[in-house]
């Protein structure tokens, strides 16, 4: 069976994902890029520049053995892409994936086949129905959740995760998109692994405890 992981996953101290207002000059609300500077300063981010060491070393697990991705509707776009049928992502011709992604949206929309073997399927779906057609899509491969923190919580509430790597990033956001709400002692499912990077940001890693 393949596993479902989360990778690179980044959340403040108060435990917020994104911040607000999303939109399409903002894709992450009043938070920037600052809970994701960790990796854009990393080897894996920009090959010409970055850095090796710990961090570098978490954030390249985000791709091998991938054969699918799953994301929720304000990863793909801003509020209201899905009345834009020019909206393709925020990615440009050829996103990272390279994967088949399924969208999880209640708006349907026919599949979009995009470069370097990028192909997002729009779904309106329960996480284990969407983990069902990703696993199939993924021919054998994990399935990754890509988020965001809404998708991310879901998939964790139902009992679905087998690993995922969680990077919390010290500033403080004060509002925005919580990982955490109603996910009360859900750390008891897994073997958690704590690793401080010199960069400040601490790596947790939650690996599904065998039953």
């Amino acid at each position: 069976m393949s596993l479902t992981r989360i990778h690179n996953f980044s959340i403040s101290l108060d435990g917020f994902a994104t911040g607000e207002p999303q939109s399409a000059e903002a894709p992450f609300g009043h938070a920037g890029q600052r809970l994701h500077r960790w990796m854009m300063a990393t080897r894996y981010w920009d090959a010409a520049g970055g850095s090796a060491g710990v961090d570098d070393a978490f954030a390249e697990r985000h791709t091998p053995g991938i054969g699918a991705e799953i994301m929720g509707a304000n990863k793909f776009g801003p509020p209201g892409w899905h009345d834009n049928p020019e909206w393709t992502g925020w990615w440009g011709p050829n996103p990272p994936f390279h994967t088949p992604v399924f969208v999880l949206t209640h708006h349907a929309r026919p599949s979009l086949a995009m470069e370097g073997g990028n192909v997002f399927h729009f779904l309106e779906a329960t996480p284990v129905e969407a983990l069902a057609t990703a696993r199939e899509a993924a021919d054998g491969q994990d399935v990754r959740i890509g988020g965001g923190p809404t998708v991310v919580r879901d998939f964790l509430a139902a009992g679905l995760v087998d690993h995922m790597h969680l990077v919390v990033v010290p500033i403080v956001l004060g509002r925005g998109v919580r990982l955490w709400d109603g996910l009360e002692a859900v750390e008891e499912a897994f073997d958690v692994e704590s690793v401080s990077s010199p960069s400040g940001v601490t790596h947790l890693t939650f690996t599904r405890k065998a039953t």
